[in-house]
């Protein structure tokens, strides 16, 4: 195979799985964004989430998902800004989660090293539906090339799968 630059989220543009999937916002209280967008994920309550997961471990968010026929599949990125991954997200029609470092934190800060407790800055977690991000800090949808995360540089991205998918983490 030869070498290329950029590499695509996902490799079959086909394949859609939660498409028609009713989502409801939620609004987080406090820092639980992860567990109030795995509840908006399922419909159930953010506190169920936070018995059962480690907010820095997405292992455990996939592992939470599976009782509810879902769980998470890494996506290739890197530390670009969510708007160079946003139109390509947004021609697969499904569902995804999007973790992004807080707008606070430039590019020097996240690529330095973390200090004596680990911590390097800031991060949020949303959900991408079809073209609508779902975001818990404000508790509704809103057109994705519009929300604050398009000037975030990335995190983590994911995409929900079906349980028993071959990608599923």
């Amino acid at each position: 195979m030869s070498y290329d630059r950029n590499s695509r989220l996902w490799t079959n543009e086909e394949e859609n799985f939660f498409r028609n999937k009713k989502i409801f916002p939620q609004i987080q209280e406090g820092s639980h964004c992860v567990s109030t967008t795995l509840a908006i994920l399922t419909g159930e309550k953010p506190e169920y989430f936070q018995k059962v997961i480690n907010t820095q471990d997405p292992v455990s968010w996939s592992e939470a998902l599976k009782p509810f026929g879902m769980r998470l599949a890494y996506c290739p990125f890197d530390v670009r800004k969510i708007k160079w991954y946003i139109d390509e997200l947004i021609s697969y029609d499904d569902l995804f989660l999007l973790s992004y470092y807080s707008r606070r934190c430039n590019g020097e800060r996240i690529l330095s090293d973390p200090n004596t407790e680990g911590w390097i800055c800031g991060s949020h977690i949303v959900t991408l539906h079809r073209d609508k991000i779902i975001d818990s800090k404000i508790g509704k949808a809103v057109d994705a090339k519009e929300h604050e995360s398009m000037e975030a540089h990335t995190k983590r991205i994911f995409r929900v799968v079906p349980v028993d998918h071959e990608r599923g983490i």
